[in-house]
Parts: C-alpha cells; structure tokens; sequence
C-alpha cells in the first residue's frame, strides 16, 4: 500500500493517532474506506467527512474555531498596500494539517471573495489535463457552495478541462479545503478544478481571465512525503524558498518536493506574470502534530499579495519605452555575436550591461525574436507564456532563432552582417470565445492580433506581423491550421481553441 504512487494523509477523527506511523495509517486509512457517490440533484456530496475532517457541521466547526484560536498566535508581516490573491493550503487530515491549513485565517476574512478557483491534485483516478466539476454545488457539513458559472465556461471553451465522474466520487484534496473557506469567507461561488499531467502554462493562460479583485486563487498541496522528521524540515525549507522566490524551473526538475506541484506551479506562474510577492503564513509537518517522527508529511500555507488589480494587458499598454526596445535588440544582437565568437566594442558593451540594469527587463513577459535577411524570414522562435524574465527571454529565443529552427540551417558568421533583427513583446493571451466560423473571422482583428490556435495536442501561433504577408482572415486562419499540422478548414467547425494577444515590436535602427 506504501508503494502505491499516489498517497494519502487521511486520518479518522475517531482513531487513535499513536496506533501506527501517521504516514503509514494515513495510506491505510484511504484505501480501507470506500467513498460513496455524488449526491442527487447534481449535488457533489462531501465523501471524506468522518475521515479527514468530523461529518458533524457542529463539531466540524468547533475544529476549525480551536485550530484558527492557535494558528492566530502566530505573527506575520503582511505587504504594505497590496491585495491578497492567492494562497497555498495543505490538504490532510485536520488532526494533521489543519493547524497549518487554519492560518490562512490570518489573511482572510468574511466575504472578502465573491469567487474562489480551488486547485487540487488528482491522487486516485488517474487521468491527464483538468476536471472540472459539473455538479451544481459542493456540499460539507457546513452547508453547499454554489459553481460559478467560469466553472462551465473553462470546460466549453479548452480542451484542457472536462468534467471526471470518478474524480468526483473520490477525490480529497479540494473537499479537505473547502470548510476553512467557508468557515473564513462565509458566502462565495466555487470554480473546482482537479489537475492530472498538463501544460502549466496552457492552465495558466485560461485561468488568468477569469481573476479579478472579487476572486481568490487557491492550490491544495501537502509538501514532502514519508521523510524522517530532520529530513523533510530541510527538504520543505528548499521547497518553500523556490516558492517564496518563484523559481517555477527548479520546482519542475524535482516533481516529488509536493503532490500537488500542478496547482502550486499555476499559482506561481502565475505570480510571475503579475509581479505577486509570497509571504510564508507557517510550516509544519504531521511529526509536529499528531505522528511520530520516523516517517512524516509537510505542509505549508503560504499567501501571494499583489497590485490592487490585476495587469490586464491590452493595445494601449506600452510596458517597454522605444529605448528599452533598443537595448533589447542590441541584447538579441550581442547573445548571436558571442555564439558566432564576435565581441561587442568595449564601450558599447559597457553601455548596454548598464542598461540592462533596467529593473523592468527583470519582469516576465512573452517573448519571439525573429531574424531577416533582404525582408526574408530567416529564424523566428518564442514563448508565448510569461514564463522567464524578459532580458532572459530575450537571450534564450536570439539563439533558438539564430541556430535552432527547425525551418533553417544554424546562422553563419558570413550572414550574420546581413541580418536585422526584432523583438516582440507579448501581451498575455486572452481566450476568444466565438459560436462559429463566421463569428470567429468577424471578432480577429486584422494587423492588430497574434492569434494561437490549439486543438488536442495540436498548436501554432501568428505574430500579428504576419497579416502583413496574410492579410485576409481566411487564408490568414487557414495557412495557421497547415502550420499546427491540421487541415486547412479546420478553423470552419467552430472547434477550435482560439487566443490572441497583440504584441509590441522594436526592430534596429
């Protein structure tokens, strides 16, 4: 049972918790039990009660008041003038981790969020992308949260997200969550998702949307799993520093540092895009609670604070000044000289390492570098995500589009005289929603939009530069398609995943 790939940390309210190793009881404990199904009426009834948490709304809530008395003699420092956005919650057995889990008490408060977006990993059925609910309600003993209505939408408009009958019927890491928000936040609309493997960036692109400052961004994740007590204390530490610092790629190479990396990699991608600042609530693991210390579970609460809203980006938004735009050419020119063995003069070297002391290149944004030569395409590649800092991004797709696209051979030193170069800054890619082909040729907006189209695994993007050489939406949507490895017509079914963004562009003098 230990051995099985998807642990739990559960723990009956009416067990003795010194029987056996919390971790190894924890496991036995979601096995042995059987969940029973979603309710009628559409109603997604609560399947752990009695196990991870009391079934008594009374006693329930009891638990919950004596856990927020004893996480609220805890101290933190809150940023000055910045709005609370997201937390990450640990998700066991109260009796583990709800003195951890109650601490987002200290940031929450009654009808702060009219929307909650709870993130969960899957643990027991097994299946890729996002489930997304399609019961009316969740219901606890504490009473019924109402879906919101983005729940549907997310589900109509990706392929990414569709509703799972079997994660309904069994899956704990949302339920577990779901009482200290109503117990904290009183009246709010849920939109649940359950994440399997899948394109963190793809969620995050979809769920950006749908944030405002009525909504609230939840992950459910315990930390380090079945360590020694001094192990997973130094374990969790690094963990919590690579989230406290955003190092979203650190966090990937290592996908056991928490069960729920999916929802706490969303977050932080999050964050990146929209400049959030972390600040750690508590940490805790269930040797400092209710197990021994031989094998042990971490959790951490941790609350994202940001801007009194969110950065929505659109036509007019001028994030780089024409200046910074040719200190960012020079970079994409400087990283292609040193690959090819040619220096930049010394002071010119000088000039641009000073400003690229801009603290604005430090913030991530999507980002192509195309390359020409006598007006022809001779490299183009980027990322459409704001996944890296912008001077990073900058030198990572200068030399994917000097040497490694796939359409070219590598640059040679003898063409790279000839070469102009551009660089496109991304805006963050907003969802179309459109009823058919003709509605979607009606809502593109010709020289203004980069358009990214997706169906199953398939995708390709057009800079909006590209309507330039296409400047009729027809051919324009129908040469994308070719590109995405799709028929040409593809665009006319109305099935298609649809996104756009516009981009600012800054080419060499």
């Amino acid at each position: 049972i230990i051995s099985f790939r998807h642990p739990f940390e559960s723990m009956s309210m009416k067990m003795k918790s010194h029987l056996l190793p919390a971790s190894i009881f924890a496991c036995l404990l979601a096995f042995i039990f059987s969940p029973g199904p979603v309710g009628a009426d559409n109603v997604r009834e609560p399947v752990w009660a009695g196990l991870f948490y009391p079934s008594s709304g009374f006693e329930l809530k009891q638990t919950i008041d004596r856990l927020t008395g004893k996480a609220r003699k805890t101290r933190i420092q809150i940023p000055d003038k910045k709005s609370l956005k997201a937390v990450i919650m640990p998700h066991a057995g109260y009796v583990y981790s709800g003195w951890t889990a109650a601490h987002v008490s200290l940031v929450l408060q009654e009808n702060q969020f009219s929307k909650v977006i709870l993130m969960g990993p899957d643990h027991r059925v097994g299946f890729k992308n996002g489930a997304i609910s399609d019961a009316e309600s969740f219901k606890t003993p504490l009473g019924s949260v109402i879906l919101h209505e983005d729940a549907a939408r997310l589900r109509r408009s990706s392929e990414l997200f569709r509703a799972v009958p079997a994660s309904d019927k069994s899956e704990h890491s949302l339920e577990v969550i779901l009482p200290f928000l109503q117990q904290y936040l009183k009246e709010f609309k849920l939109v649940p998702i359950v994440f399997g493997p899948g394109n963190i960036s793809g969620y995050s692109d979809r769920i950006i949307p749908l944030l405002d400052n009525e909504t609230l961004l939840v992950a459910s994740s315990d930390l380090s799993h079945f360590l020694t007590y001094s192990e997973a204390v130094a374990r969790d530490r690094e963990t919590i520093n690579m989230i406290l610092n955003l190092e979203s790629d650190k966090l990937i190479k290592d996908g056991k540092r928490a069960c729920g990396l999916g929802p706490i990699l969303v977050i932080v991608d999050i964050a990146r895009q929209n400049g959030w600042q972390p600040v750690l609530l508590h940490y805790s693991n269930s040797g400092d609670t209710a197990g021994d210390r031989s094998s042990v579970v971490g959790y951490a609460a941790i609350a994202f604070y940001g801007d009194s809203s969110m950065r929505k980006n659109n036509d007019s938004d001028q994030k780089i000044s024409e200046q910074q735009g040719r200190i960012l050419v020079k970079l994409a020119r400087k990283t292609i000289m040193n690959k090819l063995g040619k220096k930049l003069p010394e002071k010119e070297a000088a000039s641009l390492a000073d400003g690229l002391k801009d603290k604005d290149f430090s913030t991530c944004s999507g980002i192509f570098v195309t390359l020409k030569i006598k007006g022809m395409l001779r490299g183009c590649i980027g990322n459409l995500s704001a996944s890296v800092p912008i001077s990073d991004g900058i030198k990572g797709n200068a030399v994917n589009a000097a040497f490694n696209d796939y359409r070219f051979s590598p640059l040679t030193l003898e063409e790279f005289d000839d070469v102009d170069i551009e660089v496109s800054i991304l805006t963050v890619p907003q969802p179309l929603e459109y009823s058919d082909a003709e509605d979607l040729i009606s809502l593109l907006r010709v020289n203004v939009d980069g358009v990214i189209i997706r169906k199953g695994l398939s995708s390709a993007t057009f800079l909006p530069q590209v309507w330039n050489d296409l400047p009729d939406p027809k051919e324009f949507l129908s040469r994308l398609c070719h590109k995405a490895g799709l028929s040409t017509d593809a665009w006319r079914t109305g099935k298609l995943e649809v996104s756009t963004y516009q981009v600012q562009k800054f080419k060499e003098e």
